[in-house]
């Protein structure tokens, strides 16, 4: 029994994996974890709402008037702005993954700096969506 438990043990000739306390956390870091939550976020809560909504019209005005009401709700804003920051911060990120996998971008300054132009733009574009839909379209 004893040598059948011995594939268990660690080989002290190998490294052990990198940790999270080793590596020096940057903005390319950040961006890569950001892409994942919002991928999962959008294709979580983003078909959610987007099911809600072909259900709502699809079981005539009541069920739409119902679903028009919470979306209209102030506190539903969140939802919506949040939703259009993780659209945007997927794309942006999902851009400059693609930028990566053709082969540019690598050296360190350029993917930090290209790391921080996409939370920033995320943020800037997401500021003028809102301030488009608040104060011009339903102004």
């Amino acid at each position: 029994m004893k040598g059948a438990l011995n594939f268990m043990t660690r080989n002290p000739d190998r490294p052990l994996s990198p940790h999270l306390t080793i590596f020096k956390w940057g903005p390319h870091m950040l961006v890569s974890i950001l892409h994942r939550i919002t991928g999962a976020g959008l294709a979580t809560i983003g078909a959610g709402i987007f099911v809600w909504w072909l259900m709502a019209v699809a079981g005539g005005a009541e069920g739409y008037a119902t679903f028009a009401g919470w979306a209209t709700w102030k506190w539903s804003l969140i939802v919506w702005v949040g939703l259009t920051w993780a659209f945007f911060q997927h794309l942006l990120s999902g851009l400059r993954h693609f930028v990566m996998d053709a082969g540019a971008g690598f050296a360190l300054p350029t993917n930090k700096f290209w790391a921080v132009m996409t939370i920033v733009w995320a943020i800037l574009l997401t500021a003028a969506v809102w301030a488009y839909i608040v104060f011009w379209r339903l102004a």
